[in-house]
């Protein structure tokens, strides 16, 4: 066998679960709303109206939110929105409605930015900020809410849309996942929608869409006009008129509530059966003399074939403190997963909370006798102490068995506070072995970018999970992943016509049901050959294709943001791996200001015009903002365009895309399957 080239003997996997249970910590529950001190200092203001606009199209979605604050009190205050940080989410716009008229803001330095603000606060003329807290929050902030008076706001933010096993899926965050200890010791949210609130999606498809679901939300509408676009709707509450920012008919004015922002809003869509594998190309290039941006989505054909041999399982579990009232819950979920086991199946047990011991002396038959015997031994156990994370997972290392395919469960709240803590020693840890890391981040809030960085470095894969996920959906999507061979080395080259700024430049793996979506910069136009090639278990294979860039495009202005967001994601991620370095922290917030995202190191401001006139700030988010908005009901007014542009080439010779109903998920025990009990048995504790 040939390490990470074989998909059988040597292929040991990892399950990492890190950031399990970090909406589960014994912390208040927190959501996305209105801060305020929590020792009521100030007087709490009123989140009146609150609607989500969201459209997936051609591979990417814009979703926009509007809002309107209250200030039912006699002085003038200052409103602070606080929501979950978007998976990959760059917001774009902050608007704010100043004398009745809107003003978009600029992006500066953040520093600079906090600094005209509160000059202007101050003075106590209008203005407004978003800011981003690393991977944790959006914090908009807006001065004043005059006495009396409302404040509207409006946001948009450009993500990338996946899909996975022919199942698409999007979130709105709104439950955040409480990781941040001091933001919750000093603010308390005011999560209550008081007068309308609605969410609103338009899915429009070139491929067949064959159904759309929304768990947890009964009140939800799901219906398909005449061009094939599917729509959700959900309204709670009056009827907001959002040419005049008014809510008419069934006002809650004595203190009513219509909605609560505290759980997501999650939409699945299901492809058609029977699609076959697929290469699409959006671009954007409104002059043909200057370079382009393209977005290439390539769906591979499924042709990974089936693992069938069994594994070894080692669980490695957190004993620390804060894992008080959950432990019960954790180790009620590993005895069920245990006797989920096949007779020749083996466990082990790890334990950590400020130390890591084993709890196993080796791996351990799964016969009836063990499992009872070791839940007993760990339903005593009584957590306790802090977390190192670093050495449970270090220990669970050392203990794999070269000769024997295994699986490693890690189930802890993901707060590393004892030991080592710094990202770049997890990786340093990760690659003493030959495993693949598969992350599960469940919860905004969570540490994404250090777990998806340990997943990517080690060829896994990450998979974000929300409490209003249909986890057994989730665990259906991830175990054909586990149970399938998988393309390791992956390469993307592109020959015939220019290209540059590639992201991501490093590919890593695709496994069973991915997408990839690449990103970069083209000049001139004409046929291009582009070829994927990787290694299926140490053979080498590759696909190939040959298809037109064009000349000029003018409807996806927002490409632009999305490669410069997901080059700064890159670049940032750079930073995390080996510390911060004064060139590419320039590098982020030039490419920030360019395009007017708002980042660690940028921030969004709106000030009156006069005011930006007077600082000498460039309207150059403005302008863009209305070409991006232009486009945007350009394709709105149009049926929507098939982007493959694979048809007479197909890089995968028709083969059909991977499904659920197409098998892999096999009928034993399994890696995700043990997750799986976990989520399910954690998140009934929750509720």
């Amino acid at each position: 066998m040939n390490g990470r080239n074989s998909d059988y003997s040597l292929w040991q996997c990892i399950v990492f679960t890190a950031a399990l249970l970090l909406c589960f910590i014994t912390l208040p529950s927190n959501a996305a709303g209105l801060l305020t001190p929590t020792n009521g200092s100030l007087p709490a203001l009123e989140l009146r109206d609150h609607h989500v606009n969201v459209v997936i199209e051609n591979g990417y979605v814009v979703t926009t939110v509007e809002q309107v604050f209250h200030n039912p009190h006699p002085q003038d205050l200052e409103a602070i929105y606080s929501f979950p940080v978007p998976e990959h989410g760059a917001v774009n716009e902050f608007t704010m409605w100043i004398d009745g008229k809107p003003i978009t803001g600029e992006v500066l330095e953040k520093q600079e930015a906090r600094r005209v603000y509160e000059e202007e606060k101050q003075a106590g003329r209008d203005a407004g900020i978003t800011e981003k807290h690393s991977y944790k929050s959006f914090d908009i902030s807006v001065s004043p809410v005059r006495a009396g008076q409302d404040t509207r706001i409006r946001l948009t933010y450009l993500q990338t849309a996946h899909l996975d096993t022919g199942i698409g899926r999007y979130n709105y965050p709104l439950e955040e996942g409480g990781v941040d200890d001091e933001k919750l010791s000093f603010w308390t949210a005011n999560d209550k929608v008081t007068h309308s609130f609605s969410f609103d999606l338009t899915l429009r498809s070139a491929y067949p869409v064959g159904a759309i679901r929304i768990p947890n939300q009964p009140l939800a509408q799901v219906s398909q006009n005449n061009n094939g676009d599917w729509h959700v709707h959900l309204a709670k509450g009056g009827t907001y008129d959002q040419e005049t920012g008014t809510t008419t008919e069934a006002q809650q004015n004595n203190g009513g509530v219509v909605h609560t922002l505290d759980q997501d809003i999650l939409v699945y869509w299901r492809m058609k059966e029977g699609l076959p594998g697929s290469v699409d190309l959006v671009t954007y290039k409104p002059d043909a003399s200057k370079r382009g941006t393209f977005m290439m989505t390539i769906t591979p054909g499924d042709d990974l074939a089936p693992i069938t041999e069994g594994s070894d399982w080692l669980f490695i579990l957190d004993l620390s403190g804060s894992m008080q009232g959950k432990y019960a819950t954790l180790a009620a979920g590993v005895e069920k997963a245990l006797g989920k086991m096949r007779p020749n199946d083996r466990f082990r047990l790890i334990l950590f909370n400020d130390r890591a011991w084993e709890l196993t002396n080796g791996y351990i038959n799964a016969t009836p006798e063990a499992i009872a015997n070791y839940s007993q031994k760990l339903n005593s156990i009584q957590p306790n102490n802090g977390t190192d994370l670093y050495a449970g997972l270090k220990l669970g290392l050392n203990s794999l068995e070269a000769d024997r395919s295994s699986a490693i469960i890690l189930v802890t709240d993901g707060v590393a506070n004892v030991g080592e803590t710094a990202q770049q020693r997890f990786l340093e840890l990760l690659k003493t072995k030959d495993v693949r890391l598969f992350t599960f981040i469940m919860g905004n809030g969570a540490n994404r970018p250090m777990l998806e960085a340990l997943a990517h470095h080690s060829n896994g894969f990450a998979v974000s999970i929300s409490n209003s996920d249909d986890i057994v959906g989730k665990i259906l999507e991830a175990s054909s992943k586990v149970t399938h061979q998988a393309l390791h080395g992956v390469k993307l080259n592109i020959s015939g016509i220019k290209v540059a700024d590639l992201t991501p430049e490093d590919i890593g793996s695709l496994y069973r049901g991915q997408q990839l979506i690449v990103m970069g910069h083209y000049w001139g136009d004409g046929e291009a050959q582009v070829t994927l090639e990787g290694k299926i278990s140490g053979t080498p294979k590759q696909y190939s294709t040959r298809f037109n860039f064009p000349g000029t495009a003018n409807l996806h202005p927002e490409l632009e943001r999305i490669w410069a967001f997901a080059t700064i994601e890159q670049m940032q991620q750079q930073i995390e791996d080996f510390g911060e370095n004064a060139d590419t922290k320039q590098a982020i917030t030039d490419l920030a200001l360019e395009h007017s995202l708002v980042t660690d190191y940028t921030s969004m401001l709106v000030l009156r015009d006069e005011v930006f006139e007077s600082r000498g700030i460039d309207r150059n988010n403005r302008d863009r903002i209305a070409t991006e908005q232009q486009a945007q009901e350009q394709r709105a007014a149009q049926p929507v365009q098939s982007y493959n542009v694979d048809k007479d080439q197909p890089m995968y010779n028709n083969t059909p895309r991977a499904t659920y109903s197409g098998g892999g998920s096999g009928g034993s025990f399994g890696g995700i399957w043990t997750l799986g009990l976990l989520l399910l048995l954690l998140r009934r504790f929750k509720a």
